[in-house]
Order: structure tokens, then C-alpha cells, then sequence
């Protein structure tokens, strides 16, 4: 099939950039049906001495015949070029010409890092809106993908990389960033990482890269210490009297959680029909937690009952569809500040705290075995519950106490049959 496309060459002077001892440099322009591209030949003459029409420098001596040949051949060897690409029944380009005259091959379309983050939320959001995927996890590889591309602005001043290039060194020191630049603490910084290894091994199982060089970084996690409510302390929050609605309503619902285990997020969305009847003919509260989305069931106890009938004909909770009248998060942990220091209660009350001190104080202390507590909290394994299980001295205290009493007793037991 023959091409029909226009197709020309030219050696010509660039005066636009003239020494100011009159030396200009010589280009070579191909042009193919409109689209060109200029090359420098790094030859640099005298603007007068150049001959427009033959294209050659005026002159004979040896230095101007030597680069009179040098540029002949240079042209001589785009015209062949060109006449081999024209042979392939293709409009070659200027720029193929240029590549092939220059011995450059195009490079492997390589993915990069953040192409593999963006390929991975594409497909984590159309979870979301199925339902399969919470959005919290969705949220959280986004803020992976921003410290990751955060990093190697600060790191190597790039705003990609390739993903051949990836090593492990480019893995601990984007910890050390998260543990200084960011300030994190280890085992936020090590959830970060684990979502970028996460990355890594999808690029792997889609062909982008041959192996994980991450997979040799471990991430550790330390269990962090839970601060809880003892007995007495929920006791001094029930009994006391705050003369403000808007404490007592922040009281109540922490309260609430403390004794259903409810994180503050999953109590918002709660409606005034959310109260079932379960099997057992008892009451209860079910919810997927916004955070995992796993399904959390607790039976009421009478104390979070009670606070559920308070305010089942509160204005705020019949004018907006709510079992309860929560606050803002930010107001809330606000108010629950003020709330501690008006009972004298030494600790700074979140909204995580009572979910912690439902673990505790009570269910595990109160003897709530740890399999029953877990499958409450909506825990996907027992190991995230057993982290509790070491903070609630007074149930170790209680054991030890009825074991004395039980050795007590089989001393006395054994030393009356000695006497008798």
C-alpha cells in the first residue's frame, strides 16, 4: 500500500541563539505532513558563512570540509531512516526518526506507585457502594496514598516512582518519615505501611512487578495501655446531679455506651425502632459497626434501658428519627471533659473510653466469658479482645480472693480431721 505524506529535512541556522561573537548554531528539522521536530547538531559557525541553499558551510579548509561531510551524513542517514520506517507501510513520525537516529528505544511502560494505589481505590470504591467495603476503609487508603506521595516529595523529590524501582529501603525510610516528619506513633505508622505491602502484593498478582521487595519489612503492633472506668468511677457519673441538659444528655450516653459497648459512631446512626426482641425474648440493640463493618449484637442490660426509655420522647431524638440525643464528636468529647472535672473523675473520658470500659469493668470483670465479650464488641478475632483482658485487675484480685478462701478452707477441713 503506498502513503502519500509530505516529508522533508533541512540544515538551517538557529540565529535566535548567536554568540556574541557572531557563531550560531546549526539544526537539522524534520518535517512530516506538518508535525517536526529540530535537532541540534552541536556545530556552531560564523551566521555569514553558512550557505542556505546547499545547505553547507562556505569555505575549504579541512576543518569546514570535515564538517560539511559530518552533516551530509548526518542527513544522509535521516533520509535512510525515514526510508526504512516508510518501508513498514506506516507514516513514520519525526520523532521515531529522531529516536532511531539517536539509538533511543522506548522504555517499558512501567506502572508506578500511585497508579497502583489509584487502580486499587477505584475498585474499593465501587465496594463501598455495594456494600461490601466500609467507607472507613476506603478513607484510609486514600490518607495512605497521600503520605505515601507526601513522602517522596519530602524523601527523594518526585512526585512518582516507578514500581521496579521500588526497594526496601524505600519502605523503612518512609517509617522513619511517619515516626518524624509525621509524628505518628509505631503502630499507626506500622497500619500505613501494612496498607502500602497491601498495595505491593496486588502490583505482584497483576503482573506489574515479579516480587514483593517489601514483604521483608515486618510490622510490629505493641498493645497500648486502655485507660477504663472502674465501678466507683461509673457510679459517681450516674449519681451525680448536673444541672445542665446538655451534660446530662453527653452523661447519659456514655453512660449508655459504657454499658452496651457501642462505639459513639454506631450510637449516632441508631434509630428509635433500632430496639429488637431477640430470641431469647430479651431485648436487644444489633448494628454493622461503621468501622469494620462486622455485625456487633449486645442484649440490653436495665441500665441502658432505662437511659433508652429517658429519652424516648426527647424533642431532639422524635424530631430527627434518634434513639438517643448525641452530639457532634467534637462537642461531645468537649462536653465530657467538663463532665469529669464537675465529678472529680481524674481521667480524660472519650467516647472510646466507655467502649473499653464495657470490656472491663462490665463484662470481663464481672466474669462475662472473653469469647461472649469479643462476639459483642463485633471483634473479627479473640486477639483483639484479649488485649482487655489485661488491664482488669479487680476480677484477678476477685479470683485470687475466692481461691484464698477455697485453700482457706481445705486447711481447716484438713486440720480438723487431724484433730478428730
Amino acid at each position: 500500500m503506498k502513503l502519500n505524506y509530505t516529508y522533508s529535512r533541512i540544515l538551517w541556522i538557529k540565529k535566535s541563539k548567536i554568540r556574541s561573537n557572531g557563531e550560531a548554531p546549526i539544526y537539522l528539522r524534520i518535517t512530516i505532513d506538518g508535525k517536526r521536530t529540530e535537532i541540534a547538531t552541536k556545530k556552531w559557525i560564523a551566521v555569514n558563512k553558512w550557505n542556505p541553499s546547499t545547505q553547507t558551510i562556505r569555505g575549504n579548509t579541512d576543518e569546514v570540509r570535515t564538517t560539511n561531510t559530518l552533516l551530509q551524513n548526518l542527513l544522509s542517514k535521516v533520509d535512510r531512516i525515514h526510508f526504512d520506517l516508510s518501508l513498514q507501510d506506516l507514516v513514520p513520525t519525526p520523532e521515531e526518526i529522531k529516536k532511531q537516529l539517536f539509538g533511543v528505544e522506548d522504555k517499558p511502560d512501567y506502572k508506578t506507585i500511585l497508579e497502583a494505589f489509584d487502580y486499587h481505590n477505584l475498585k474499593l470504591s465501587e465496594q463501598v457502594k455495594i456494600g461490601k467495603v466500609v467507607s472507613k476503609t476506603y478513607a484510609r487508603y486514600i490518607i495512605t496514598k497521600n503520605k505515601v506521595e507526601a513522602f517522596m516529595q519530602h524523601q527523594y523529590k518526585k512526585d512518582n516512582m516507578p514500581l521496579p524501582e521500588m526497594r526496601l529501603r524505600f519502605v523503612t525510610e518512609f517509617e522513619h518519615y511517619l515516626l518524624t516528619i509525621d509524628k505518628l506513633q509505631s503502630n499507626t505508622a506500622h497500619k500505613y505501611i501494612k496498607n502500602l505491602k497491601k498495595i505491593m502484593n496486588m502490583a505482584v498478582g497483576l503482573d506489574w512487578i515479579p516480587s514483593n521487595p517489601f514483604n521483608q519489612f515486618k510490622c510490629s503492633y505493641s498493645n497500648p495501655e486502655r485507660e477504663i472506668l472502674n465501678q466507683d468511677e461509673i457510679n459517681i457519673l450516674l449519681n451525680k446531679k448536673l444541672h445542665a441538659p446538655r451534660l446530662e444528655e453527653v452523661r447519659d450516653v456514655f453512660i449508655f455506651c459504657c454499658y452496651t459497648g457501642f462505639a459513639y459512631s454506631d450510637v449516632y446512626e441508631f434509630r428509635q425502632n433500632a430496639v429488637m426482641k431477640g430470641l431469647d425474648g430479651n431485648l436487644w440493640l444489633s448494628t454493622l459497626r461503621q468501622k469494620t463493618g462486622t455485625k456487633e449484637s449486645v442484649p440490653l442490660l436495665p441500665v441502658a434501658l432505662q437511659i433508652i426509655e429517658k429519652y424516648r420522647n426527647n424533642e431532639y431524638c422524635t424530631k430527627y428519627d434518634k434513639l438517643l440525643p448525641v452530639n457532634s464528636n467534637q462537642r461531645y468529647n468537649a462536653y465530657l471533659k467538663e463532665i469529669a472535672d464537675i465529678c472529680g473523675i481524674n481521667k480524660k473520658l472519650t467516647s472510646h473510653i466507655a467502649r473499653h470500659t464495657f470490656a472491663t469493668t462490665i463484662t470481663l470483670a464481672n466474669g462475662v466469658p472473653i469469647e461472649t465479650v469479643s462476639a459483642m464488641l463485633g471483634h473479627n478475632s479473640i486477639r483483639t479482645t484479649q488485649i482487655y483482658a489485661k488491664v482488669v485487675e479487680q476480677k484477678v484480685s476477685d479470683d485470687m480472693q475466692l481461691l484464698r478462701q477455697k485453700l482457706f478452707a481445705q486447711s481447716n477441713q484438713s486440720l480438723t480431721a487431724k484433730i478428730s
